[in-house]
């Protein structure tokens, strides 16, 4: 695949900044990793105190002093996410296949998810950090703002063709919602772009005659119908995973395998539920597939109406039931899930103890995510603080374990449980043994820290059984407090992601260690630091290793099971959807460590796309 020059990726990216930094009066308003370009006030300047903490390209990761030092690229952090999302689709999407070619049909899922949150944050600073005086005199800029949303929106919209949705209808329960907060995410970014940049005189209209909406104002809201069409039709299929025969409720992972109740199928299940009741705008599309069809049958699917209660019945639940079943470890984070002893199921079997007892203590990056921006929708839903509470107590919880205590100290290269140094780390990070799986996670944790973070609604709205609330003075200043001392660790993190792009932009997955620098790279740090630990085995990493055949994890009267187990002598399952492995350890003396497994991969470029955008929208923008 041809690379777009990096002259040219940064031409976009500048391009779009000097649309909102035209006036001098922008500069507090957008943060930098470490000099404010030239544009905003004649000269380089560090806006970030704190040593080490405002360089940008230096070895701040190492301990490394780099005050004085000036980044080759100053860039701000809004241009760099906007370098990062243009290196995500033009070296790892292909338009013509509407895919990601090199992702799996989940993770796929995901990546359109982050393009449409980085849309949202982009269109949001256009309109909120450019005066509307400006606005007037400079329409050309407005046409060139439009024309780079709509580039990356027509391949939202390519890939709502490409998505391999009938294979997603046959998969586990996850993977189902992550495509339902894909499609809702979408259109959240089609209402705001619209509400933004239309009147409210461009109504959009329903065709009599095939029932699709068309939209006199943004041409995108006439594909808001087929978005939550599929949204809720992955709804419906993965809701099916609630189940309260055993561990008294709670979502099933995989309907495939023996019950298996983990973290990420029921906090997606929370979030989708909660995004539903907030964001589906309704569906009257009778079919049961992707498309329309124009003639409603008796077998045909009902009407679904926005803001059902059921959603939020389901959210309310199921959260209920996620912070009663003693899933968090002693460090407060989430272990993986939970089976149930002596469970023999099939034909003739038994459901053993019937009990949540068997905790996988593997934990995971997105395990700590995916939960925040359901707690976030579940007070606006319901006005309850202790949703807001219970996030902003795992937050500080993750950020504890990734060491932020001990940065910068002789103790900075052990193992804190969820990373080292202050910064993020997927426990295969260091080994080089991430899957797709693993290589998607971190970025999954910064996106919905970034929805949790986005500041409180200050009124709310009632329309006869649906109500939302607002925050008065006091909650919104305590949430916007907390939010903001999260600060410096984003930015550490944000920093430490960009050290790994190499010469081609990609971003790495092991966070902080410097690409093509000999002198830091991963090698000497695991070979000759002092204190340096690999994470410890917990669990069973099944997300990185594949699902292990054995009377844990398979069901008992599975044939095809028990034949691969005979054909098969490590003891893992290796199923179709297994993650792929791309490349060898390159054979030179400064070896890269994110060379290493599958590489920089498209999953790898969203996690350094969702911490840029976290530090823009949770720091940058609003200092």
């Amino acid at each position: 695949m041809p690379v777009r020059p990096l002259s040219q990726r940064l031409a976009i990216a500048i391009s779009l900044l000097l649309l909102i930094s035209s006036v001098a009066w922008l500069s507090p308003r957008i943060g930098a990793f470490s000099w404010i370009p030239d544009v905003y006030t004649g000269s380089r300047q560090p806006i970030a105190p704190g040593g080490p903490q405002s360089c940008f390209e230096c070895d701040s990761f190492n301990n490394h002093p780099c005050v004085n030092k000036r980044p080759s690229n100053p860039l701000s952090t809004f241009a760099a996410l906007l370098d990062a999302l243009d290196v995500m689709q033009s070296h790892f999407y292909t338009i013509w296949q509407g895919q990601w070619p090199d992702a799996i049909d989940w993770t796929a899922a995901v990546m359109g998810t982050h393009v449409s949150a980085t849309l949202a944050a982009m269109t949001e600073a256009y309109r909120y950090h450019t005066r509307a005086s400006h606005l007037r005199d400079n329409i050309g800029e407005g046409q060139a703002h439009e024309n780079i949303i709509n580039r990356y929106f027509t391949q939202i919209t390519s890939f709502y063709f490409g998505e391999n949705a009938f294979s997603l209808r046959t998969q586990a329960y996850d993977d189902m919602l992550w495509v339902v907060l894909d499609w809702l995410e979408s259109i959240k970014f089609i209402n705001m772009h619209t509400n933004l940049h239309y009147t409210a005189s461009d109504e959009p209209y329903t065709s009599a005659k095939t029932g699709s909406l068309n939209a006199t104002g943004w041409y995108a809201q006439q594909f808001v119908p087929q978005f939550a069409h599929r949204a809720r039709l992955f709804y419906d299929l993965a809701a099916k995973g609630w189940d309260t025969s055993l561990c008294g409720g709670g979502m099933v992972w995989n309907p495939y395998l023996s019950p298996y109740k983990n973290a990420i199928t029921n906090q997606l299940f929370i979030s989708a539920s909660i995004s539903m009741y907030l964001h589906f705008p309704g569906d009257d599309n009778p079919s049961p597939f992707s498309f329309r069809n124009p003639v409603r049958s008796s077998t045909g699917l009902q009407p679904a109406k926005p803001h059902d209660p059921q959603y939020l019945e389901h959210a309310v639940e199921a959260y209920q039931w996620l912070k009663t079943s003693g899933m968090r470890n002693w460090k407060g984070l989430y272990a993986d899930g939970f089976h149930i002893s002596g469970w023999k199921g099939g034909a003739n079997g038994s459901i053993g103890t019937g009990r949540c007892d068997l905790r996988n203590e593997q934990v995971y990056t997105y395990n700590q995510g995916v939960i925040l921006s359901g707690l976030k929708g579940l007070w606006e839903a319901t006005g309850s603080e202790s949703y807001l509470e219970d996030g902003h107590e795992l937050i500080r919880n993750v950020v504890a374990a990734t060491g932020w205590d001990t940065r910068g100290t002789r103790w900075r290269w052990q193992w804190s449980g969820l990373g080292r140094n202050g910064v993020m780390e997927e426990a295969c990070d260091s080994r080089g043994t991430c899957s797709q799986n693993g290589h998607t996670f971190k970025g999954i944790f910064f996106h919905h820290l970034t929805l949790f973070c986005s500041k409180l609604p200050s009124t709310g709205f009632s329309d006869g059984a649906f109500n939302t609330y607002g925050a008065d003075d006091r909650l919104a200043a305590w949430h916007e407090e907390l939010c903001e001392s999260y600060g410096l660790w984003l930015r550490n993190n944000a920093q430490a992601a960009y050290l790994t792009r190499d010469n081609e932009s990609e971003f790495g997955t092991w966070w902080g260690i410097p690409a093509g620098n000999e002198r830091t790279n991963g090698q000497r740090i695991m070979t000759d630091e002092d204190g340096f630990e690999l994470p410890p085995d917990h669990g069973t990493d099944y997300r990185n290793e594949d699902v292990p055949l054995d009377d844990i994890w398979r069901l008992p009267d599975d044939q095809r099971w028990q034949e691969l187990e005979a054909m098969d002598d490590t003891g893992l399952l290796r199923s179709a959807e297994k993650s792929r492995i791309a490349k060898d350890l390159p054979d030179h003396i400064s070896w890269d460590p994110n060379d290493r497994g599958r590489g920089r991969t498209v999953e790898t470029q969203s996690g350094g796309l969702a911490v840029l955008r976290a530090l823009w929208k949770v720091v940058d923008s609003r200092t």
